[in-house]
């Protein structure tokens, strides 16, 4: 185990601009994508020629991975990109365990659903390099549940279902401890439920897939959900029982961007989506979808990569 490095400090919240999508979470294994996984949602090429003032042919198209293109943003954004030549397709995944092979096979070119911690377990895993363009929002990982109104209602050997992806499970389990329900054994950097304590918490965790948590409230006291799952299922988000401040500055490796491969950083389309993410019209659509709950950050791509490869090199140490 290395020693956990202090987190930088976030930024102080831009009041002119906002952010992008949930992200979070990430696969560490290399999966093929199946055809019936990814659904594109492509503007009509018609209407979208003429609002770039040109034919069809004069636009240059970019896919972009994501496990919410149905929110509105992303509609948003296209017609911002049309503004500039630019046809953006989004392409659905239904896990996050998907978007970036997708992205590192050439599937896509771009994705957005992800933080920088998911993105440095993918990468370490897989020996991909897949890096950061921009940055876009931190949003909470709330604890949810139907049988019960608080933390404090919450019994003795209940049952919480946590993501069982690398990233977002040890941050769920930090949020079982903040709440006061888990006591974590050490200072893991990255904790499992093998570092929980049983004799010194109150409740027992299940990973799920992640977007499968939603489901597993019908049948467990409590789950940890991210923020696009819970929308999805129609929850809301000022009923969760507890989460985690974002902008706590241990919150930075939660930072949610767009990744692109590393051949392609200084792409200037590819840049000029990163910056139109960023225009009001765009994150106050983000911002609104996740019940307010969403902060926007942006921060330069080189810093975001600095504070990627700081993740990494740590968890490379780890497993020497």
């Amino acid at each position: 185990m290395t020693e956990q490095q202090p987190a930088p400090v976030l930024p102080e919240r831009k009041k002119s601009r906002t952010g992008l999508v949930v992200g979070i979470g990430a696969g560490v294994a290399a999966l093929g994508v199946a055809a019936a996984l990814i659904v594109p949602n492509i503007v009509d090429s018609n209407s979208a020629a003429n609002a770039a003032g040109g034919t069809e042919n004069e636009l240059t198209t970019v896919t972009v991975g994501t496990t919410d293109a149905s929110q509105p943003h992303w509609e948003i954004l296209t017609e911002l990109l049309l503004e500039e030549g630019i046809q953006l397709e989004t392409v659905n995944f239904s896990d996050y365990p998907l978007p970036n092979p997708a992205l590192a096979a050439g599937e896509t070119d771009l994705n957005a659903f992800q933080h920088l911690d998911y993105l440095s377990n993918h990468n370490v895993a897989t020996g991909d390099d897949l890096q950061p363009i921009g940055s876009t929002v931190i949003v909470p990982l709330p604890l949810y549940s139907e049988k019960h109104d608080s933390v404090e209602e919450i019994p003795e050997g209940a049952e919480i279902a946590i993501p069982n992806d690398p990233s977002n499970q040890g941050r769920a389990l930090f949020v079982l401890e903040a709440a006061g329900l888990v006591t974590l054994v050490g200072d893991p950097d990255v904790p499992t439920p093998d570092d929980i304590d049983p004799d010194a918490s109150t409740v027992v965790v299940t990973p799920v897939e992640a977007s499968q948590t939603p489901a597993a409230l019908q049948t467990v006291d409590g789950a940890i959900i991210n923020n696009n799952f819970a929308r999805d299922a129609g929850l809301d988000f000022a009923n969760a029982l507890f989460s985690v401040d974002p902008e706590d500055p241990r919150s930075w490796p939660y930072l949610n961007v767009i990744a692109a491969r590393a051949d392609d950083l200084d792409n200037p389309v590819y840049q000029k989506v990163a910056e139109l993410y960023h225009d009001p019209s765009v994150t106050e659509a983000v911002v609104e979808a996740s019940g307010n709950t969403a902060i926007v950050i942006d921060l330069p791509a080189e810093e975001l990569r600095e504070r990627l490869a700081s993740i990494e090199d740590a968890k490379r140490a780890a497993q020497e």
